[in-house]
């Protein structure tokens, strides 16, 4: 049994398998993929086929973080959906096979674009790739939720007023600095959110273009990945958070478009990206999408200091690139602040 969140137990894994996965057939080797800093995720290769083991970091971890059980589960109801997304094998809740919960799911080749940019592509395939990022987006919150077996998936209410409060501790737990911008910004979300307007549905939580792997030869999305944050909510929320990911600087950090030419690349404006969104969901105008904009920013603030503090406590799944991610808090801070005075 392991406890380091950058390797696995291969011979542990390997009889798991043998045991519970039907078809499973060694000798199994394990990769550990570098992206992503929730939840260690590791490719694992065998002669007849390859799957992916996506696994709860070990340590003292904040309360209800890293729930792969939940990813399991929305993954598995979406199947058969208009949401693609990897085929599902098994979830292990035994921490006493490898050191902490996990699950296997397909692997899925493709075309993964860390930087919206997508250097490389041309102007034709940039632009269908957002476009089909904006599809999966409508079709996501276009789910029945209670045809799929989700309707108890996450708790009623007012969505922003619940996660604003969640997010709030969450960040307090993590805080390692006093930053004023992110106490500022806390205060003014509460003051400007909008009344309940009624949607509720199912909500990725982190949707951006790295969490979505596209097929290796046409734009289309073969599978969104990394549904730790999912729940049932309110879909602007995930709407926002594709722009405010836009608004953040370009390059390997930031991997946003602030000060790019997106005309020049193929890119949408934020404006067309909402237009197309609403237009195949059938909606009017967005009112109050600063609050929507802002929430997001402070969101990816505290997640982005939850990452900092596991990098501080020698936890995290990659520390460095953790310490480099954890500069960027007050950025975002700053980011929500300004979406709030813009409206």
């Amino acid at each position: 049994m392991t406890s380091d969140s950058q390797t696995l137990d291969t011979d542990a894994v390997a009889a798991y398998l043998t045991a519970h996965l039907p078809g499973f057939e060694g000798p199994l080797t394990a990769e550990k993929f570098q992206t992503g800093q929730s939840n260690p995720t590791f490719l694992l290769r065998t002669p007849a086929s390859n799957y992916v083991l996506r696994r709860k970091p070990p340590g003292v971890l904040l309360k209800s973080a890293h729930a792969v059980d939940r990813e399991y589960r929305v993954q598995k109801a979406l199947a058969g959906t208009d949401v693609p997304v990897a085929r599902m094998h098994l979830l292990c809740e035994d921490d006493n096979v490898i050191g902490s919960a996990f699950y296997v799911m397909d692997h899925v080749p493709g075309r993964n674009f860390d930087d919206p940019r997508m250097d490389g592509a041309d102007n034709a395939t940039r632009a269908a790739v957002i476009d089909d990022m904006n599809r999966v987006l409508a079709a996501l919150h276009d789910v029945d939720v209670d045809a799929v077996g989700l309707s108890d998936y996450g708790p009623p209410g007012n969505y922003y007023e619940r996660q604003i409060g969640r997010w709030s501790k969450q960040y307090r737990a993590s805080e390692t600095a006093v930053i004023p911008e992110m106490d500022r910004l806390i205060d003014a979300l509460a003051e400007a959110m909008p009344e309940d307007d009624g949607q509720r549905g199912l909500v990725h939580g982190d949707y951006r273009i790295d969490n979505m792997i596209f097929d290796a030869k046409e734009p289309l999305c073969r599978a969104v990945l990394d549904w730790e944050l999912s729940t049932i909510g309110h879909p602007y929320a995930d709407l926002a958070a594709v722009i405010m990911q836009w608004r953040m600087p370009a390059g390997t950090e930031g991997r946003g478009l602030a000060g790019i030419d997106r005309a020049a690349l193929g890119l949408p404006s934020d404006e067309q990206f909402v237009a197309r969104y609403c237009e195949r969901r059938g909606l009017p105008e967005i009112g109050h999408f600063g609050f929507y904009l802002a929430f997001c920013f402070f969101r990816m603030g505290a997640i982005v200091q939850g990452v900092l503090k596991r990098g501080l406590d020698g936890n995290a799944s990659n520390p460095e690139r953790a310490l480099k991610l954890g500069e960027y808090v007050p950025t975002f801070a700053k980011g929500g602040l300004k979406a709030l005075e813009e409206g």
